[in-house]
């Protein structure tokens, strides 16, 4: 007699970037060499400031059961971010989480009845229409480019039943970022249709348009700020990623019922992780910004290259640290589709992630992570140009 699975499991989906990771993973393990620009994780080391807190944490004997919404050094920490940004949190309203997708999970199952309908970005992160679909509601999609999302789209999109739109801004995996105007517009949408917001901003802190600030929240409008959960992480810009730190800034009314969704679902966050947090906070910020003026290189060394490839065409992002080519000329020269591309580029050594793990719209794209080496990258370059001018070279006429 085998165990039987509930239904709503058959809702659950997976990531394409782990996907590409463990077949990469595999190849390396039989001695391929592989450039890996798949993952969505900077490979600089974790500070050593933030190290040491969490090793002087343990040493301390910080080992048991801290509370369920988290120590209060990290949640005022965490507010007196927000409120830098002209966004007045308080502590209280603020639940750590091991990872930002617990809290995007928690926030989905508490917002999300059966039969509702959710507005999710495609391309976008492959969990949000997962985590929709496994509560019970209808993921709606609506279209974002590297320049931007088209409001008239949205508004047309908006039925009876249509409860949540998901907002992802730095974008991923685009590199789209709202500007102040665009999401003004958005939030006077969301009010009229009484819409609650649940905004990522895991990629907030990695911007290109100037000196270091954070790309605009959805909470730091005064009609969204009681009818938005902001979802973030110290994984990217902290150089955090095995560490699974998030939190979500939450409207007062429902911080209980997520407290409560947080206890049903991990306890609490380790508090030696929590104090790591807190020194990536109110420590030294020259790690951070030294990890972005990287990213700043490594985003022209990529873009640059891949936009003297023929039949590839790449805008720089603007924020996160994404490349998401235009490969349909190259894909149509050749008839095949994007998945075939990005499965012929892992046999070259380039472990690249189809735009199509992001949903329909990105069918024609790839996404090529520059949080990797300038040499991964360079090297990653080489093949995707052997690939592009050697093998998938259109074979001559014959007469």
């Amino acid at each position: 007699m085998t165990v039987s699975l509930a239904e709503r499991m058959q809702e659950l989906r997976g990531e394409g970037a782990l996907d590409v990771f463990t077949r990469a993973r595999a190849r390396e393990a039989k001695g391929q060499r592989i450039s890996h620009l798949e993952l969505g994780e900077p490979d600089f080391p974790t500070p050593a400031h933030i190290v040491e807190a969490g090793v002087r944490s343990l040493r301390e004997g910080e080992t048991r059961y801290g509370p369920p919404a988290g120590i209060a050094t990290l949640q005022e920490a965490i507010a007196t971010a927000f409120q830098a940004q002209g966004i007045p949190a308080t502590a209280e309203q603020v639940v750590i989480t091991p990872g930002a997708k617990p809290m995007l999970f928690y926030s989905i199952l508490a917002l999300v009845e059966p039969g509702d309908e959710v507005l999710v970005p495609n391309p976008g992160f492959p969990i949000y229409p997962s985590a929709v679909r496994f509560a019970g509601g209808t993921p709606v999609f609506y279209g974002v480019t590297g320049a931007g999302i088209d409001l008239h789209e949205i508004a047309a999109l908006v039925t009876p039943r249509t409860r949540v739109i998901i907002l992802n801004s730095p974008h991923n995996p685009t590199g789209w970022v709202i500007e102040l105007a665009v999401l003004e517009e958005l939030a006077q949408l969301a009010t009229r249709h009484r819409l609650s917001v649940i905004s990522d901003e895991v990629y907030s802190r990695i911007t290109y348009a100037g000196p270091p600030s954070r790309a605009p929240s959805p909470a730091a409008i005064a009609s969204l700020r009681d009818r938005t959960i902001v979802v973030d992480s110290f994984s990217k810009w902290a150089a955090m990623t095995g560490w699974r730190l998030g939190y979500g800034l939450l409207p007062r009314a429902i911080v209980e019922r997520i407290t409560t969704l947080a206890v049903n679902g991990h306890t609490c966050v380790p508090t030696f992780v929590q104090r790591a947090g807190v020194a990536a906070l109110i420590g030294p910020c020259g790690p951070a910004e030294e990890m972005l003026h990287q990213l700043h290189a490594r985003r022209k060394l990529l873009v640059d290259g891949l936009a003297r490839l023929p039949g590839v065409r790449c805008a720089a992002p603007r924020g996160a640290f994404y490349a998401f080519p235009d490969v349909s000329e190259l894909l149509e020269n050749q008839g095949i589709s994007t998945d075939t591309l990005a499965s012929r580029l892992l046999d070259q050594g380039v472990a690249a992630l189809s735009g199509t793990a992001f949903g329909s719209r990105g069918e024609g794209f790839l996404r090529l992570s520059f949080g990797a080496s300038p040499k991964v990258i360079a090297e990653a370059l080489t093949g995707i140009r052997h690939y592009a001018t050697t093998i998938a070279k259109p074979e001559p006429s014959v007469p």
